[in-house]
């Protein structure tokens, strides 16, 4: 058996932006309360930069409210934000130092052929109310995510080879898994299931009404969790408040229970625009999410504003375009089955190699990281960006700006002005020229859009921006096809794993496998081997097998031009210094993953 030597660190989380309220005032740190719980058998023992006190809050903005509080049903952002607080899972994520991290679980073994894991809970675990969390719990949750008609997002993490784990429990602390395959990603996989009370979940389960259980018109009182946190108040499109919670089993070096605030509050704040006005004007205490064009104008005012602008790196977001290659799966009106979803013409280029190339190489990166990124990016050719300190490959490239070479390709594919208007025609006297959808609530990508409109008209392709709100967009790019080219991008999975969080991505039978989704089985030979190393990759343990699977499927992706990569932004966030314990992340969202360890420094925002 091999056991696991992960250390311990603090809950993984996902917020927006992070504020205090009445200009810093609200979050000054109280006298301190008295934990009257005593502290479990099996405390998890934090090394802290900094031994907090206990009192004050943390204000954060959201730009809607929680849609549900069940960690199960979750799925929108909102949702999700507030819910990795209210919830733990077996394993947990270090987001600074990337790695796995122990949460409910103490330790755990993996047998010598790799299809075994044992899982040991801590003793004197307890949610929220005080009552005592166990492995019949684990067992009720698991119970939960394979519920074929509830269908959480989760489950379809919970496989391999096509088969569901084995779950079983021989006694009240040991939680045994068996897989049907070695799977790479177990461990995180095993982080994403939030441990749900049996107590008060199983009765709404058994009566098939677990999906409504634990709506956001909970009573704060009914609302038991497994986490950090719990719920003290809640007001519709207002602010969402959260407590520590008193049977918490992390300790810091003195023992005491975190978290150390006293709250933690969601806020609605309409938009980033407010929320920068609100860090400039002194009532907000850290964004998440800041503007390029504003890192200098932060960097200029952190001394005058008491706060530290912190350049975590390049981001592991990434931005890229793609064509579509879809064909009619379904028989629908107007449409044959196998059809192209595109204009025919249209398709014949999409779908050749030389012309993905050829596009790739006539957009100038450079001219983007100094416009719209203001200088703040970095060429990027992959979903592991240079920010991802696991899988970053630098020897993996792709087709960079050289218009020369791409004018050539285009040529020799028979395309030329036969017209005379500075555009290309094809062999059927077709002008070469294609619309790029993109999000219009998004500033940035619209500007790269009309870069790329410039670079490729230099090379005599049309293409021709348009900004769609974004559930149109979705609505194009997983159940209409309505699109000739889109400008999205992906955020990072925790964990940052490319290949175990970005399956839905890579295989061709995915729903996110963007140029070409669902496809019965791979229409290409590169997507058929993509298929193959992402199989290779997630079957076994061996790091260095894992890693040269990942190159070759870059190398895959990139040859091929599936899509065409571009600039990845580097991050920078202020935050103020009143708080102790902040160590931002490149991991979204940034501030406040570690927040069960932050607390409000001495006379910190006093009057």
């Amino acid at each position: 058996m091999r056991s696991s030597t992960i250390l311990p660190a603090a809950v993984a989380a996902a917020l927006w932006l992070a504020v205090a309220g009445c200009g810093g005032k609200t979050g000054a740190a109280g006298a301190g309360r008295v934990d009257t719980h005593p502290l479990p058998a099996d405390t998890m023992t934090l090394a802290l930069p900094e031994l907090g006190a206990y009192g004050g809050r943390f204000v954060i903005g959201q730009t809607g409210s929680p849609k549900t509080f069940n960690a199960m049903m979750a799925n929108e952002t909102s949702s999700n934000d507030v819910n990795g607080r209210l919830w733990a899972s077996l394993m947990d994520y270090d987001n600074a130092a990337m790695r796995d991290t122990f949460g409910l679980a103490k330790a755990y073994e993996m047998s010598a052929d790799g299809l075994t894991y044992t899982w040991h809970l801590r003793r004197g675990l307890s949610f929220s109310d005080g009552h005592p969390l166990t492995a019949e719990d684990v067992l009720f949750s698991f119970e939960v995510a394979y519920d074929e008609k509830l269908h959480p997002a989760v489950q379809d993490l919970l496989s391999i080879g096509g088969k569901h784990f084995e779950v079983s429990a021989p006694d009240s602390y040991t939680i045994v898994t068996r897989i049907a395959q070695p799977y790479a990603n177990m461990v995180g996989t095993m982080a994403s299931v939030r441990i749900l009370p049996k107590h008060v979940m199983e009765a709404p389960f058994r009566r098939g009404e677990f999906a409504s259980a634990y709506a956001v018109t909970t009573a704060p009182e009914s609302l038991v969790t497994s986490g950090a946190w719990r719920l003290k108040q809640f007001v519709q499109n207002e602010k969402t408040v959260l407590e520590p919670n008193p049977y918490w089993f992390r300790v810091d070096a003195r023992g005491r229970r975190i978290p150390y605030l006293d709250e933690l509050v969601y806020v609605i704040v309409p938009d980033q625009n407010t929320a920068a006005l609100k860090f400039t004007s002194g009532d907000l205490d850290a964004l998440d999410q800041v503007k390029p064009e504003d890192y200098k104008t932060y960097a200029d005012g952190a001394k005058a504003g008491d706060y530290t602008l912190y350049d975590v790196g390049p981001g592991l977001s990434t931005n890229f375009f793609w064509f579509n290659l879809n064909r009619v799966r379904e028989a629908t009106p107007g449409k044959r089955l196998g059809a192209t979803q595109v204009d025919p013409a249209k398709y014949r280029w999409f779908s050749n190699r030389d012309f993905r190339r050829a596009v790739s190489m006539a957009i100038d990166r450079e001219a983007i990281i100094r416009g719209p990124f203001f200088g703040d990016a970095v060429k990027n050719w992959s979903t592991g960006t240079p920010g991802n300190l696991t899988w970053y490959t630098p020897e993996v490239g792709g087709y960079d700006y050289d218009p020369a070479e791409a004018r050539r390709i285009l040529a020799d594919l028979g395309f030329t002005d036969r017209n005379g208007d500075g555009f290309l025609e094809d062999t059927h006297g077709n002008t070469v020229r294609f619309t790029l959808k993109t999000n219009s609530d998004n500033n940035l990508r619209k500007a790269i859009a009309n870069l790329i409109k410039d670079d490729l008209a230099r090379v005599g392709i049309d293409c021709v921006p348009a900004p769609v709100e974004f559930n149109t967009l979705m609505t194009n790019l997983r159940q209409d096809f309505q699109y000739e080219a889109i400008l999205l991008g992906l955020q990072t999975g925790v964990p940052p794993d490319p290949v175990g969080q970005g399956q839905n991505t890579l295989r061709s039978s995915g729903l996110t496998h963007f140029w070409n989704v669902k496809q019965p089985k791979p229409e290409t030979q590169a997507e058929a081997r993509i298929d193959s190393l992402v199989e290779v990759n997630l079957t076994t343990t061996d790091f260095a097998k894992r890693r040269a699977a990942w190159v070759e499927i870059q190398k895959l992706l990139n040859d091929e031009c599936f899509v065409v990569w571009l600039p990845t932004q580097i991050i920078k966030i202020p935050v103020r210094n009143k708080f102790g314990n902040v160590k931002p992340s490149v991991i979204a969202h940034r501030i406040l993953w570690n927040i069960e360890q932050v607390f409000v420094k001495p006379h910190a925002g006093r009057a």
